[in-house]
């Protein structure tokens, strides 16, 4: 599968999907995507062509406006060092701009994966009036923890309101410097945002700061078992069958969890939504409430 593979290339299966269309409607959900001008040609393509495309609403936050691509500019230096104004920059931009666009609003770098159907499938259990905001949970640095930036996280819309009407001051939100996912999770405590289990019925993990290998195999880095709030678990029974993000994912590897996710199939085998009601039948249109988390 080479690296100029299109989307639109790969056999779509006529899957009934009421359900995930009925989800999209009804938890919106604002993706943006923090990039370089280096990465677009490289990386941000294959994001843009594949799983952001099932964004309700999809931005490419980088340091130069680029409106072929498009990318908007933000007024920040590239680097890891400005990394943490980036993206203090990109949620004022959103709750200025966007906030009447989506529910739920998440960051991701842009070789983060995410699995939109499974986010919204999440999303039902939670109230998006609540100052909550979810992902991959990191317990150290910040009181509350923080959420892994590079395993995306997603912001409630009182959270980014919050963000909105305070995050200016730096006395709460730092402007800059510092390791971006721990200063924006230190800002979300400041501003009374919940951490908030995203773990499923069985405790297994839904995002992901690693590759679905690295989860799968172990041979996490030292640090890792430090940070990981939910003990640093490895295997398939660690993963959630509805996990919603990995990270470190290259581009070709995405094209092929494209894919592995949406079109391989094992014949006679129906999954999908076991969870919610093994043997319902859903008319176009129907929304199923999840249980209980």
């Amino acid at each position: 599968m080479s690296g100029n593979i299109k989307f639109e290339d790969l056999h779509l299966h006529k899957d009934t999907d009421a359900i995930s269309k009925a989800l999209y409607q009804k938890e919106r959900v604002l993706c943006w995507i923090m990039t370089t001008p280096k990465n677009l040609d490289v990386k941000t393509r294959v994001v843009r062509d594949t799983w952001s495309r099932r964004c309700n609403k999809v931005l490419f936050m980088s340091s130069v406006t680029d409106p072929k691509f498009p990318t908007i500019g933000l007024n920040v230096s590239e680097g890891r060092r400005h990394l943490t104004a980036k993206t203090m920059h990109a949620f004022r931009y959103i709750y200025e701009n966007h906030f009447d666009d989506a529910d739920w609003f998440m960051k991701a770098d842009d070789d983060t994966y995410v699995i939109l159907e499974n986010l919204r499938y999440f999303l039902t259990s939670q109230n998006k009036s609540e100052p909550v905001f979810f992902g991959h949970h990191f317990k150290t640095i910040v009181k509350q923890g923080y959420n892994s930036g590079g395993g995306g996280y997603v912001l409630s819309k009182q959270a980014l309101r919050r963000y909105g009407e305070k995050g200016h001051d730096p006395k709460l939100c730092h402007p800059d410097g510092g390791s971006e996912d721990a200063e924006f999770g230190r800002c979300m405590e400041n501003l009374g945002v919940r951490t908030v289990n995203t773990t499923d019925a069985l405790g297994r993990s839904r995002f992901h700061c690693f590759t679905p290998e690295i989860h799968l195999e172990g041979g996490y880095p030292k640090w890792y078992y430090q940070y990981d709030a939910n003990g640093a678990k490895k295997g398939a029974d660690s993963v959630s069958d509805y996990a919603i993000s990995f990270h470190y994912v290259p581009p070709q590897k995405m094209y092929f969890l494209e894919f592995y996710i949406y079109h391989l199939r094992p014949y006679g085998i129906v999954s999908g939504t076991q969870e919610l009601n093994r043997h319902v039948k859903v008319k176009p249109g129907t929304l199923i409430q999840p249980h209980a988390k």
